[in-house]
Parts: C-alpha cells; structure tokens; sequence
C-alpha cells in the first residue's frame, strides 16, 4: 500500500461513494469519488488514478460505453467494475471491456478493499486485460438469477469463455448444467463452430464408444462432428470404463482419431458434466483417476435451486414468458405463490420449477396463479411417498418415476426408444416375482401373465431373467 496511489470511484450513489471513500482513506490511499461517468473520464484522461472502481449504470453513461476509451487512452490502468445488475452479461461485459474485477452489489467491504490492493499492488498486463468474452449483448441470456450463488457462477464464466480449457461442470440433475456449457462456448473463440452434445446417460452401454468415436466403415462420431467447435459430455460419470480409456489416449494423443474431411486431428473443446461424485467412482474403481484429472481442468460448480431460492421468482417469471412465446396461455403469478415456490425443496431443481410452470400454464384456466394452484400442483407430484393411509397406486408410482426421468434429461426430452427402455424395466421385476411365487413353473407363470408360454420363455431368454429353482 503506498498513499501517492489514488483511487477514482465512480458512482451515482452518494452513500456507496462515501462509504468507499472513507473505507480508503482510512487505509490511507487518495481517493477522488464522483456520480457520473464525463466526469471519470474527464479525470481519468487527465492522467488521475491508479485505479477506478466505478458502477455500470450512471446518470449519463454506461461505463461500458465509456471503458473501451479508458482502456485505449490509458491501457494499464486497473478497473474495478461493481453493479446491482448481477447477471450473466454485467460480467462477461465487465471482463469483455478489461476489467480487472467484478464486484455485484451488495458487496462486502473486505472484498472490495482487498480487490483494491490486488489491483494496485500487481502491474497491470495490458493484453491480458484485453477482451475475452465476446458475447452477444441483444442476446437472450441462457442463465437466470441474481443470487449470490450464481455470481460465483457467472465470473467464472467470465474467466474461461476465453481460456479454451477443457472444463468439468458440476451439479445436481436439472441445474442447467448444458446451459452452463452451452454459455461457454456462444461466448468464447469457438462459438462459430459446432456445439455438439453426447448424453452419457441416455446413451446405450454398447453403443458409446461409436457414438463417440465413430466405426470403422466411416460413420464419424461426435469427437469429429465436434471439430472446430465444443463437444459436451453429459453425464460423463456414465462413461463405460473401456471408453474412458479410450477418451483419455484421445486426449493425450496416444490415439489417433482424425477427420476425414481434412486427415487431421479434430480440434475439440471437451466440457463434461455430471451429477455424480467423481472421487467416490474413482475409489470404486468406476471412473479412471487420470482421466478425472484430465477432463477437470477448471471446474464450474452449479448452486441446487434449494441454495438460490432468491432467484426463483426470477425463474418463474421467465419461465411464464417462455411458455407464452411458444403458444401457451399468458400468466401472472403473485407474491403468495411466488412465496410458496420458494418454500419447495426442488429435488428436481430449475428443470422441475420450469416443467411445473409449463404444467400450470397448459392445465389451468385462471389467468392469475395463486398459491392454491401451487399447492395443489406440488402436492400431485411430490415425489415423495405420502403415509400408510393412502397407498399409492403402481400407476401413481409410475408416473412419479417417469416424471423424474423425463426431468433429469436434457430440454425434458429423453432418447428415442423410451417405450421400449421403459417397459423392459417393467418386465423384468414383473417377471421374476411370478416365477418366484409359481416357485420357477413357467406354465403356471404364463397363465397369471396372461402370455403364451413360448412367448414367456422368449421373454426370459431376450431379457436374461435369472430362473426360480423349483422347491422340492
């Protein structure tokens, strides 16, 4: 800390400028604060400043109007950029215009000073503070919310959409884990290539690796469909053991995967994401400890909806607007409701509270959503079990597990072949306890199912049902 450095802070609020005024001084720097953004430029031209902290919106100007002119007039002058607009943008902007650091509002004072001190204490790299993030402004954002949380969400953002690392993504199913990915590659150097996506999940055991890789005959897999661009894994928990091995000689270059098209090695940005816990697959032995550490470059950790409830009556609203712009009946919803979302534990997160407001708006009549409507909505498709007093029905239960399978993929829709999927997971369990109570006679299993026997027998050997040994 030296007192000939001098800090301009730039706000059109009087209180925050004292505040950040006497807080520095205290601390024995030089401090000049002012409420508009021509009177920061002003001083900063006139050569003033070894630093600028400074809001976005002021009475006269966006400072990210007024930023690019800092920045070429005096290129090594650190900015501090602090707003009340805590979005995903305000902070791809703030590292887009060269920003040392984005503080949101309300900031903790500590933060502040010591961004300060970082700032004035390290000399500024003029190319490193050069634009790194190219977003879109008039685009829609992909990520919602104001948390602080999600602050932490959206720097982070703002520090690698440049950095082209290979990137882990972390979270609970339906936190917007592909939105996130989706975020890093529209605002980074690849956007112009293709985003290409591979559920894990959602992808046959067998079929994997040639999804992955392609076959032999030609057909080229997502690794090279992703050329130029961004491949995302989800799901990459899922990823069989002989595939991670593969992926991984991929990665180190041991094997050689090339695209046709050009005989060169596809140039991939690789994001993963899983809702899983890694380290545990690992000490199982289900996931390789090397290939973790090669996909978990940098990692973006995704809040549950339960830690950022602030955020829900944002969620809704847009969720409301969404659903109307794709032809479902416009709605409002009041503070009650909204109250009562944010009560809800959400164990199927942001994708849960976006289908139930899709559900509400194609189902009911009332313009207005009450917290009855909520409620009632909730209380239908809890997951879950209500008391002994009123079972559930096995087609209750089904539809609560479908619900969530259909919640835990991407955009709510799962692969094709669902009906297959689904009721093979039916006709096993079916089948095994008819042959344990007829003690493993099939005749007498066929005719409680209602099958001919032959077509039972086909169904045990198709579907590997282990026999019941007969009881003597």
């Amino acid at each position: 800390m030296s007192p000939h450095h001098k800090i301009l802070i730039a706000d059109d609020d009087a209180s925050i400028r004292l505040v950040l005024s006497q807080a520095f001084s205290r601390l024995g720097y030089q401090v000049r604060a002012t409420g508009n953004a021509t009177t920061l430029l002003k001083w900063v031209m006139d050569g003033e400043g070894d630093l600028v902290i400074t809001d976005v919106v002021m009475p006269d100007e966006n400072v990210f109007d007024v930023l690019p002119r800092i920045r070429k007039s005096r290129p090594k002058l650190p900015i501090i950029v602090m707003s009340a607009q805590n979005t995903l943008l305000t902070a791809v902007n703030a590292a887009e215009t060269g920003a040392f650091e984005y503080i949101p509002k309300p900031f903790d004072l500590d933060d502040m000073t010591n961004a300060a001190k970082r700032a004035l204490s390290q000399p500024a790299d003029s190319e490193a503070s050069k634009a790194q993030a190219r977003a879109m402004r008039d685009e829609r954002l992909p990520l919602i919310g104001r948390s602080a949380p999600m602050q932490e969400v959206y720097r982070t953002i703002a520090k690698l959409v440049g950095a082209d690392l290979t990137t882990l993504i972390l979270g609970e199913s339906g936190t917007g884990k592909e939105l996130v990915a989706r975020a890093l590659h529209d605002l980074g150097r690849r956007r112009d290539g293709r985003f290409v996506v591979l559920n894990l999940a959602a992808t046959p055991r067998e079929r994997v690796e040639s999804e992955l890789f392609g076959k032999e005959e030609g057909d080229i897999g997502k690794l090279v469909e992703a050329d130029g661009g961004t491949l995302f894994l989800d799901e990459i928990g899922d990823l069989p053991l002989d595939a991670q091995t593969r992926l991984l000689r991929v990665i180190d270059g041991s094997e050689t995967a090339l695209n046709p098209k050009t005989n060169r090695r596809p140039n991939v940005r690789i994001i993963a994401a899983t809702n899983r816990d890694l380290r545990s697959l690992i000490q199982q032995g289900l996931f390789r400890e090397d290939l973790f550490f090669r996909l978990n470059v940098a990692s973006i950790r995704l809040p549950a909806l339960r830690e950022r409830t602030d955020d829900i009556p944002d969620l809704a609203r847009s969720f409301l607007l969404r659903a109307n712009r794709e032809g479902l009946p416009s709605k409002t919803i009041d503070q009650n409701a909204l109250e009562r979302l944010k009560a809800h534990n959400w164990p199927g997160n942001v994708r849960e509270l976006e289908n139930l407001i899709r559900r509400i708006c194609a189902l009911y009549t009332e313009d207005l959503i009450t917290a009855r409507i909520i409620d009632r909505e909730l209380q239908e498709h809890s997951p879950e079990i209500v008391g002994e007093e009123a079972p559930l029905t096995l087609g209750a239960l089904v539809e609560r597990h479908l619900s969530r399978h259909f919640a835990d993929q991407p955009d709510g829709i799962p692969a094709n072949g669902l009906y297959d999927r689904i009721l093979n997971e039916i006709e096993v369990p079916l089948i095994k306890l008819t042959l344990s109570a007829t003690r493993g006679n099939q005749v007498r299993a066929a005719e409680i199912l209602g099958l001919n026997r032959n077509t039972l027998r086909k169904k045990i050997q198709d579907l590997g049902v282990e026999m019941a040994k007969a009881k003597r």
